[in-house]
């Protein structure tokens, strides 16, 4: 591959940090995080070397589902502060050379939300053909599956109106009706309304689900259940949408767009990512995430199964070797801690385990999305009980299974690996009382390790989690081969090693991850052309290597990487 013949984009190059605002400062006291406790930390994100803030909703929202409930799209959260706050964050940030991007949540709204409360009241309003409704005198809807409704049914009957709405969430997240003009045109004016405020993209929540399918018809068998998400993401006009979106918005503006895709697959994401098509410019997929995983997040024995994560990862990069951009990430707001999930958080793996997996994320090819905390190496909460859940999922699942009789000890065993409430936790900035977080009663509880895993500490140890992702940080942005480099997968079947180069112009670097806790070898043999005699060492998360000019091995959760020359 050569740099001259790549289109370079500052969020190709740039790395993502999230920020789950409720968990990551607290600045009055009521147990909340908020914008000001973010701008009091606006220094820490910045020596991060990151360069890009993706927050998570800071609107008005009553919080059903933790602000992805939007009631107003042009005021900020109470909780969070006001637009000043918000304006002063925003200035912080581009004065330190960070790009802001925000959760744009389109699909649905909050029931509290002005056009709800319009359109509930009857047929007549003109804000019912803002929604979608079924009318009574129709018989019961066609089934739906819906995330968060304690019955799992989609469709909600009100009384005034004498029809159901959808909401493919919660209840009180009735779903918008994209097929009317005058909604679509009420979106699009909001967007350019915070794109004037300066910042600088979106990320879009579940934005594959807006277009619904004309007449609400039953969908075939294999839809049924979760399986539903599939069919909810191949609306007929979801791309006529998206490039109406494009045109009447995001082409004038110097920004970035990444979908929250599920139903994407590395058989339909260019008609989503594909520049020429003039529609987002990233896409966030699920395929990994469903490594090992079962409907209500019941793990079984292929949660860390290398060998199935190496060629989902590698089907991505191929399908979109040529055209479009990949997104590169591990956890987030609704995934577990990273360590948990993918390596191991035992007290002796969990600071190698971290710098490992931060490593891959910051050396494979496309826009790495880091979320707040991982930098620590911090690790789930592992919950015993329902009640410390706040989380609307996880409690709908729980009391789902428990109606129907389900084993509710496996249930529980597999959230502490799976539920989203492990990534919301508070984020540790010191050893202080709930980890510096608050000076109240935080509003979920904090996890106890933070008296061993915390910010602080960590800046005074040159070996810590922090430091180590500080310093891949610079080494990618001075390493192009590192962003815009191929990638070529070694040793697919090997069950311990991902191994794979990336190559730009004349330079080749391998990088070798130990993913298990036992020792592991790599031979020159195995690597081919690669010629092991020569290599040398960007970066190494040990003290030490143990490598001949026949052989590299790895000791547990080790991270290499390594320039090579090619036989």
């Amino acid at each position: 591959m050569k740099l001259a013949s790549i289109q370079r984009e500052w969020w190709k190059e740039g790395v993502v940090y999230q920020i789950y605002p409720r968990s990551f400062q607290d600045s009055n006291g009521d147990g909340v995080g908020d914008l000001r406790g973010i701008i009091n930390r606006l220094d820490y994100i910045k020596d991060l070397g990151v360069d890009i803030i993706w927050l998570n909703p800071i609107y008005s929202s009553p919080n059903d589902d933790n602000g992805y409930d939007i009631s107003d799209y042009r005021n900020i959260m109470a909780e969070f502060g006001d637009m000043a706050d918000f304006e002063e964050l925003l200035a912080g940030m581009h004065e330190r050379g960070l790009k802001v991007v925000m959760d744009l949540v389109v699909n649905h709204c909050s029931d509290e939300h002005v056009w709800f409360q319009e359109a509930k009241q009857s047929r007549d309003n003109p804000y019912y053909d803002y929604f979608h409704w079924w009318p009574a005198e129709n018989g019961t809807p066609p089934r739906r599956w819906s995330y968060f409704d304690p019955e799992a049914n989609a469709w909600c009957y009100n009384e005034a109106t004498n029809s159901y709405y959808l909401h493919y969430f919660a209840i009180k997240q009735p779903d918008l009706n994209w097929e009317n003009p005058k909604l679509r045109a009420e979106i699009y004016d909001m967007m350019h309304f915070w794109f004037k405020k300066g910042i600088d993209g979106f990320r879009m929540d579940v934005i594959t689900f807006i277009s619904k399918h004309d007449g609400y018809p039953e969908f075939e068998e294999k839809y049924q259940g979760q399986k539903m998400i599939d069919a909810y993401a191949q609306g007929p006009r979801l791309h006529e949408y998206l490039h109406e979106m494009n045109r009447e918005v995001l082409q004038h503006y110097d920004i970035m767009t990444v979908a929250e895709g599920p139903g994407t697959h590395t058989d339909n994401v260019l008609n989503l990512v594909d520049a020429d098509r003039q529609e987002l410019n990233m896409n966030y997929h699920f395929d990994h995430q469903g490594i090992g995983v079962g409907d209500r997040f019941i793990v079984n024995d292929d949660f860390q199964n290398l060998v199935k994560f190496k060629q989902v990862m590698s089907d991505w990069d191929t399908a979109l070797a040529d055209k479009g951009w990949n997104t590169i990430y591990f956890g987030n707001h609704d995934f577990p801690r990273m360590v948990t999930r993918w390596a191991s958080d035992a007290p002796e793996h969990r600071r190698n385990a971290s710098k490992m997996l931060t490593t891959y994320l910051l050396t494979m090819r496309g826009t790495p999305y880091y979320y707040m905390g991982d930098e620590l190496g911090m690790s789930n909460i592992k919950f015993d009980n329902i009640e410390d859940y706040k989380d609307i999922m996880t409690i709908n699942w729980y009391n789902l299974t428990k109606e129907e009789g389900g084993d509710l000890d496996k249930f529980m065993e597999s959230h502490k690996l799976c539920a989203r409430d492990n990534a919301r936790t508070p984020i540790h900035w010191d050893d202080s009382a709930h980890a510096g977080f608050t000076t109240g009663t935080p509003w979920i509880q904090v996890n106890p390790n933070y008296v061993e895993v915390n910010a602080a500490a960590q800046e005074h140890d040159q070996d810590s989690e922090l430091h180590y992702f500080r310093t891949l940080n610079k080494l990618r942005k001075n390493n192009l081969t590192l962003i815009y480099g191929a990638y070529d997968l070694l040793l697919p079947e090997h069950t311990q090693v991902y191994a794979y180069t990336r190559t730009l112009d004349n330079e080749s670097v391998l990088v070798l991850l130990n993913f298990s806790d036992t020792p592991a070898s790599v031979s020159q043999e195995q690597l081919g052309t690669i010629v092991l005699a020569n290599a040398s060492v960007m970066l190494n998360n040990m003290p030490s290597i143990t490598l001949t000019n026949t052989a590299i091995e790895l000791a547990p959760y080790q991270a290499l990487i390594l320039n090579v020359s090619m036989k």
